[in-house]
This record gives structure tokens, sequence and C-alpha cells, in this order.
């Protein structure tokens, strides 16, 4: 692509232009190299320009109803006067359709909002590969005038982990009465949240809601707080009804508040961007290795003799190693 069309990319971003910035995340997506050298440049161009939206990490088991939330509190910021963006990753989406597809249907208010603009994820690369996709994803948002950045997380497990590196509040969705109250959210899950909400507070769903807020509040007793500053609160609140995810909100922008007064909302970008590096660092040392032609002339012989115990798994992967 020749250097027209990366200004001309770069424009459309600053323009707010739908169509360029998706234009612009497939080329981030894009394994061609002469795709990546080129999303390398936007890049470099658009950073300046990015970093000052708010950026809320959203999780939750399948069922919890992340995309009715993500609907509810998007359309509710859009009309209040914020251009919203709502990205996925979902390192299983070629296994399973991913969620956010379909969601783009589902949230038909959102996504024909004219302040909003929803990108489903990559489909079918490592974890590692569609956290820094959508990382880079989030910064063309930022730069294309975006205040408010929300990233849902689609497939379970290590996604959680992913999200909550690179967003400034991870919330957990959970749901009331639906048996044991942690649902099989891990502990670890719980550790990086900065707020648990209960979904699905209203009808007659009240006391149950009431039931397993006080649970969780008792479980959280039991986890030490990342910061002094904070102790992950428990909330609820409800989807379906208008202005019903807002207290969810409100909680964000005090969490904001304390932590950039305190300074460390910044410390945490700054750690963020490091292990951002890191990770790329170690995806592009892992492709180099699979590209190294003479690695994969000896691949089959050292397999061989790790199956038949004639060498370690350790001396076979240090041979490996010392042809890069």
């Amino acid at each position: 692509m020749p250097d027209m069309d990366l200004e001309k990319l770069i424009q459309g971003i600053k323009d707010r232009n739908r169509r360029m910035i998706a234009k612009t995340m497939t080329l981030i997506e894009s394994r061609v190299p002469a795709h990546q050298e080129m999303a390398a440049k936007i890049m470099e161009q658009i950073l300046p320009m990015a970093g000052n939206s708010i950026r809320l990490g959203v999780t939750g088991v399948p069922g919890v109803g992340k995309s009715t939330f993500i609907e509810n509190l998007g359309v509710y910021l859009a009309d209040a006067g914020h251009q919203v963006a709502v990205l996925a990753v979902d390192p299983s989406s070629k296994r399973s359709g991913g969620s956010i597809l379909g969601d783009k249907t589902r949230m038909e208010q959102l996504s024909s909002h004219a302040s909003a603009f929803i990108r489903p994820s990559p489909a079918g690369e490592t974890l590692g590969g569609v956290a820094a996709k959508t990382r880079e994803s989030m910064l063309v948002c930022e730069a294309a005038g975006f205040d408010v950045i929300l990233v849902e997380t689609v497939g379970v497990g290590q996604s959680e982990t992913a999200v909550a590196a690179m967003v400034d509040f991870f919330l957990v969705l959970m749901i009331a009465g639906a048996g044991d109250e942690l649902q099989g959210i891990k502990k670890g899950v719980l550790e990086l949240a900065d707020g648990i909400a209960i979904n699905k507070a209203d009808g007659d769903n009240q006391d149950r809601v009431a039931r397993a807020k006080k649970d969780l509040e008792n479980a959280m007793h039991l986890i030490l707080p990342a910061s002094t500053a904070w102790q992950t609160p428990v909330m609820t609140c409800s989807s379906v009804t208008e202005n019903g995810t807002v207290p969810v909100w409100e909680t964000v922008l005090e969490h904001r508040k304390i932590f950039k007064a305190s300074g460390e909302f910044d410390q945490r970008r700054k750690s963020q961007a490091l292990e951002w590096m890191w990770t790329l660092v170690e995806d592009g040392l892992k492709q180099m290795f699979k590209d190294n032609r003479k690695i994969n002339a000896q691949i089959p012989k050292v397999s061989g003799q790790v199956a038949k115990g004639e060498i370690s798994p350790t001396a076979a992967a240090r041979t490996l190693l010392s042809y890069l």
C-alpha cells in the first residue's frame, strides 16, 4: 500500500470515518508482512492522539448478560454525548463462532447509534495475538476520538487476565439464583476485579440478588485488595431497565478519580504498556522460531529422539533454540 493510502487511513481515523477505522483494524489483524509494516507506521503516527479514553473491561460466565449490559450502558453513554467503542477478546471464535458477532446483531440499538462503533475480535489466533490486536484497535479508537472503550471477554479462562491487563477498570458481571453464587468464577478473576456487579437485579429476582450480594461481599473480604486506595465493591444492576447500569458507571468514574489523585492511574497505564511490549517480544520470538528453516529441518529428528527417550526434553529444547 502506498504512502498516499497511509495518509488517507490516518486522516480517516482523525475524521472518525468508520470505514477507514475498520480498514485500519483489518490491516492490524493481517499476518501479511507488508500489512504489518504499514500497521506499525500507522500506530507510530496515531500514538500521540491515543490514551484519552476510559477503558472498561467486562467479563462474566456465558449467560450472565454481558451483551445486554454493554448495550444498556453503551446507549446511555452515547446518548449522554460520549463516543463509545466496543471491542472483544475472543480466542475461541473460530471454534464457537464467537458471541460478539451475534452480539452485534443483538445490540441493535447500540450498533446503529451514530456515536458508537462495535468491532468483533479476530478469529482463530493465540490469545496473546488476539489481545495484542485488541490493544492496537483500542488505540485506533482513541485516536479517532472515542472516549469510552468497552472491552468484552468472550472466551473464558486466560482472556480475563489479558483484558484486565489493558483496561483502567475491570468489571466482573455475575447473576444471582444460579446455585453456587461464585458460578465457577475463579478466585484469580475476583482478585483482578476493580468491581463486581450482580446483573438482572429486576422483577422478582430482587431477594436472590440481595442474598448473592451479601455472600459475595463476605467472599471479597478474604481477598487482599490490589490497591490500598480501593476496596472492590459488589454492586447490583439491571440491563433491561432504563439507566439500570448507571450506578456501575458512577463507580467506574469514582475509581478513576481516586486512582488519578493517588498516581496509580498513570502507574497502571505505564506497567500495562511494558507488559504489552514483552507480550509482543514473546510472540515475535515464537514466530521467528517457527519461521527458522534450520530449526524446522531439525524438529523431526530431535522430536524422535525425545519420543524414544534418547535425550531429555530440556536438552532437545536447548538444541533447537541454539539454531536461533
